[in-house]
């Protein structure tokens, strides 16, 4: 799930292409760490945002630059990039807006956990950001995705070819599954955490 919801972000609704600006924010998560991954494999310049302890893990999977959101804003990079996948949900639209080149991309993955309302939480601030894209010359798109035996099987081809990997965290034994739904629900995974049976 997070590899294929990785892929339509970068390359269906992003549109990375080589030489691309992409900005992932969230970049040491489940998706984040296939994000980076694949926007590298497309030929992209890849910019990762995650806190100062994975650092190290986001420039290993391929990153040109990190921010560490813990000591800068990426925000405040007016115009840096041309694509901003953005999974991490810390920021109001606003802001993010003002991260994209004038023609550029924001690709919303999950949750907004900026503003949204309560009735609608989410839903309500990605419909507003798809809405106000054609005003502000910038395209907004919100990751959707079935799975697909066509993007599967590129996903494995990457895999064997060792052009992407998985990143696990932490491996748990069923019988500690509500530790693993704790250490996974504190938002601070790095990429995935597995139980085992």
């Amino acid at each position: 799930m997070a590899a294929l919801t990785a892929l339509r972000a970068v390359r269906d609704d992003g549109r990375v292409a080589p030489g691309s600006r992409v900005l992932v924010n969230g970049a040491a998560g489940g998706v984040g760490t296939f994000a980076v991954q694949l926007a590298k494999a497309l030929g992209a310049e890849v910019t990762g945002v995650c806190g100062t302890r994975n650092l190290d893990l986001v420039r290993s999977l391929g990153a040109d630059d990190v921010v560490d959101y813990t000591r800068a804003d990426f925000t405040e990079r007016a115009g840096r990039c041309d694509v901003l996948v953005d999974i991490a949900g810390n920021h109001p639209l606003a802001r993010l807006r003002r991260a994209l080149a004038p023609r550029g991309t924001l690709v919303l993955v999950g949750g907004i956990a900026a503003g949204g309302g309560r009735l609608l939480g989410p839903v309500a601030q990605q419909l507003r950001a798809v809405a106000a894209g054609p005003f502000t010359g910038r395209r907004v798109a919100v990751v959707r995705w079935t799975p697909d035996g066509a993007d599967l099987r590129h996903l494995a081809g990457l895999l064997e070819a060792g052009r992407i990997a998985p990143v696990i965290d932490r491996t748990y034994p069923f019988a500690e599954l509500p530790d693993a739904v704790r250490h996974v629900e504190g938002r601070h995974a790095r990429g995935k955490v597995v139980v085992s049976l």
